[in-house]
């Protein structure tokens, strides 16, 4: 166990980002999948600039990797360019 303040503020922390975190990429996963089950390409056109903002808020805040981020807004993009019109 830690003996400084100071790790135990940190244990304190990390506890409640890493809450934070599994919250926001749940979140994001849910939104991802709920794009996939569209089938409209109008609908998913309109809800794939929101999906967008929170992968790119995960990778800014380093939850996932900005790599994984740029291949799940190419892989949704391509889904959705596959859609029929």
């Amino acid at each position: 166990m830690a003996n400084h303040k100071s790790a135990l503020k940190r244990i304190r922390q990390t506890a409640v980002r890493r809450l934070r975190n599994r919250y926001y990429a749940k979140t994001t996963r849910t939104m991802i999948k709920r794009l996939r089950s569209l089938t409209s390409r109008a609908e998913a056109e309109a809800y794939y600039p929101q999906v967008v903002s929170q992968i790119d808020r995960l990778a800014k805040r380093r939850v996932i990797h900005k790599n994984k981020a740029a291949n799940q807004k190419s892989k949704l993009m391509l889904r959705i360019n596959k859609l029929a019109a």
